[in-house]
C-alpha cells in the first residue's frame, strides 16, 4: 500500500489524527490529543482529533492543517505535494524539516523517483 504524504512531507497513515479517524478510535483520539498537548504546549481536547489527511479537498482535517501555510501553498499550486513543486525545498518547508527531517527524508524519496 502507497502512503498518503502530507504536503509537507509527513505519512498521513502514520499520524495519531488519521489514524483515529480511519478507524474511529476515542481512545487513540484521546492518546493523540494528550501527546501532542504536551508536545507542542497547547491544549487540544480528543474531539479535536479527526482528520481524513492533509491532501482532503472534501473531508475533515485537524485544525492546525486550516492554517497551515506549506498546505496552502501545495493546494494553490496544484501538487501532490512538495515534492513535486517547482520550487522545491521553499523556506516553508525548512521550518518544517527542522522540526521534524523525516518530512525532508520523505520527500527526498518521492523526489528520487521523479528523476
Amino acid at each position: 500500500m502507497n502512503s498518503l504524504i502530507a504536503y509537507c512531507g509527513l505519512k498521513c497513515d502514520e499520524c495519531g489524527a488519521y489514524i483515529a479517524t480511519q478507524n474511529d478510535d476515542d481512545a487513540k483520539r484521546r492518546e493523540t490529543a494528550e501527546k501532542w498537548s504536551k508536545e507542542y504546549k497547547v491544549d487540544i481536547k480528543p474531539e479535536d482529533i479527526n482528520c481524513e489527511g492533509c491532501i482532503t479537498t472534501t473531508g475533515r482535517v485537524f485544525s492546525h492543517c486550516t492554517v497551515c501555510e506549506v498546505r496552502r501553498c501545495g493546494q494553490e499550486k496544484g501538487v501532490a505535494n512538495c515534492a513535486y513543486c517547482e520550487e522545491y525545498a521553499c523556506e516553508k518547508l525548512g521550518r518544517y524539516f527542522a522540526m521534524a527531517p523525516v518530512m525532508k527524508a520523505n520527500l527526498e524519496e518521492i523526489r528520487k523517483g521523479l528523476q
